[in-house]
């Protein structure tokens, strides 16, 4: 929570996320999740690698499942967290 309030501090246009939820516990990923849906609705751009897919997806805008470094699947989050193959494959089934 820290380093993201430092990295709001100059008040970017773009904020860039890697793996944001790692080693957190899970009140406190909630926390950060609340907290990432109120920067992006004050206008801040999100660009975001994360492992926890469905919680990302559900937030997001627009997504990207990349496989061996490669795009696989893109689109919409919400279209994305949909398609039958992307549940399959990467998040573990139909929830």
């Amino acid at each position: 929570m820290l380093a993201l309030a430092r990295a709001l501090m100059p008040e970017p246009r773009l904020l860039l996320l890697d793996e944001p939820s790692a080693a957190l516990a899970p009140a406190v990923v909630d926390q950060l999740f609340e907290r990432l849906v109120e920067i992006n609705s004050s206008g801040i751009a999100i660009l975001m690698v994360e492992q926890n897919a469905r919680r990302s997806l559900a937030l997001s805008d627009y997504g990207y499942v990349l496989e061996l470094g490669r795009n696989r699947y893109e689109g919409p989050g919400s279209e994305l967290l949909d398609d039958p193959k992307v549940l399959e494959l990467y998040l573990g089934g139909a929830s």
